[in-house]
C-alpha cells in the first residue's frame, strides 16, 4: 500500500465521534501499519485552511455537521450522487500534476441503504425486498441521503413528514436532483402513528429526543407495526421511538448500523481495500457497550 498516510474525520463538535475506532480497527485488521486516523475539531471558518493544508499524506477526510455542505466549495471535484444529495461525508485525496486532486463524496447513502437492507433481512429473511411505501422524519440533510437511499431501494414517492415546511427547501430541491417525488407533510404526532404503521420503511432523521413524543403516541395507537425503522440516532440507544417500535411488532435497526456501513465505504475509498467489516462492526460493538456502561 506505499507509505502510510493519515485520515481523520472533521466536525464541530467532533470529539465523542466513533469514526477513529472504526477506522481504526480497519486499518489494524487490513495490517496497514503506520496509517493514523484522529478527528480534528473543526469549524466552518476553519474548514478551508485545514482542506487547503491537505498533500499526499493523507488518504482522505471524513466530514460530519455543520461542514458537509461547505466543503462541497473546497474540493475539485465532487461525484454526482453527492451533487445530487447536496452534501459530502467524505473526501478523497489523490495525486495530480499540481500536487494533489481533491475529490468529494457521499458514502452516507451506501451506510443507509446496506442499514436498511439489514432490517429488511431480518424481518422478510432476504434483503432483496423492493420497498413500495416509505416515511421520512425530518427534513435535513440526512433526509436528502435517506431519500436517494430509499430511491436505491426502489422507493422513488416516499413520504416526508418535517415540523416546519418552510425549511426544507433544500431538501425538496435534492428531490428534485434526484428524479424522486416526495410527498411532504407537516408532522402532526397525533396522526403520525397512523401514517408510520403502514409503512415498509420509516427512517427517522430527528434529532436525540424529538422523536419522543411520535414513540408516546405509537405507545397509545393500540395497534402493531409491521415494517423497518432505521433511526439514524444512535445516543442515546435505543431510542424511545425505537423502543416502542419494537414494542408494537416491527422491526429496528440502529443508527449505529449506518454509521458502521458509512465508514466501511470510507475505507473501501481511502484504502483501495475491501474493508474487514466484521472487525469495524466488533469494535463498534465494544465501544458501545464502554459508553454505556
Amino acid at each position: 500500500m506505499g507509505a502510510p498516510r493519515r485520515a481523520a474525520v472533521l466536525g464541530h463538535p467532533v470529539a465523542h465521534s466513533l469514526s477513529p475506532t472504526l477506522h481504526g480497527a480497519a486499518y489494524e485488521a487490513l495490517g496497514l501499519e503506520g496509517w493514523r486516523y484522529t478527528a480534528i475539531d473543526t469549524t466552518v471558518e476553519q474548514l478551508p485552511g485545514t482542506v487547503r493544508d491537505l498533500d499526499l499524506g493523507w488518504a482522505g477526510l471524513s466530514v460530519t455537521m455543520p461542514l458537509k455542505h461547505a466543503v462541497m466549495e473546497l474540493v475539485d471535484h465532487v461525484d454526482p450522487l453527492a451533487v445530487a444529495v447536496g452534501a459530502v461525508n467524505t473526501v478523497l485525496v489523490s495525486p495530480s500534476r499540481c500536487g494533489v486532486t481533491l475529490t468529494g463524496t457521499n458514502t452516507d447513502v451506501y451506510g443507509l441503504v446496506t442499514a436498511i437492507r439489514e432490517g429488511l433481512a431480518q424481518r422478510h429473511g432476504t434483503h432483496d425486498v423492493e420497498v413500495g411505501r416509505a416515511v421520512v422524519l425530518g427534513g435535513g440533510a440526512t433526509a436528502a441521503s435517506t431519500l436517494a437511499a430509499l430511491g436505491e431501494l426502489g422507493c422513488t414517492t416516499p413520504r416526508v413528514l418535517a415540523r416546519n415546511l418552510a425549511r426544507t427547501a433544500p431538501l425538496q430541491e435534492a428531490a428534485t436532483r434526484m428524479g424522486v417525488t416526495p410527498r411532504f407533510d407537516v408532522l402532526d404526532v397525533a396522526a403520525t402513528p397512523e401514517v408510520l404503521a403502514g409503512a415498509d420503511v420509516v427512517v427517522s432523521t430527528m434529532p436525540a429526543y424529538a422523536a419522543d413524543p411520535i414513540a408516546d403516541a405509537l405507545r397509545g395507537r393500540g395497534a402493531g407495526t409491521a415494517g423497518v425503522l432505521l433511526d439514524a440516532v444512535y445516543d442515546p440507544r435505543p431510542t424511545a421511538l425505537s423502543r416502542a417500535w419494537a414494542d408494537t411488532g416491527g422491526t429496528v435497526v440502529g443508527g449505529e448500523r449506518m454509521l458502521l456501513h458509512q465508514a466501511v465505504e470510507q475505507v473501501r475509498l481511502m484504502t483501495g481495500r475491501t474493508a474487514p467489516v466484521a472487525a469495524m462492526d466488533a469494535a463498534l460493538q465494544a465501544a458501545l457497550v464502554a459508553e454505556a456502561a
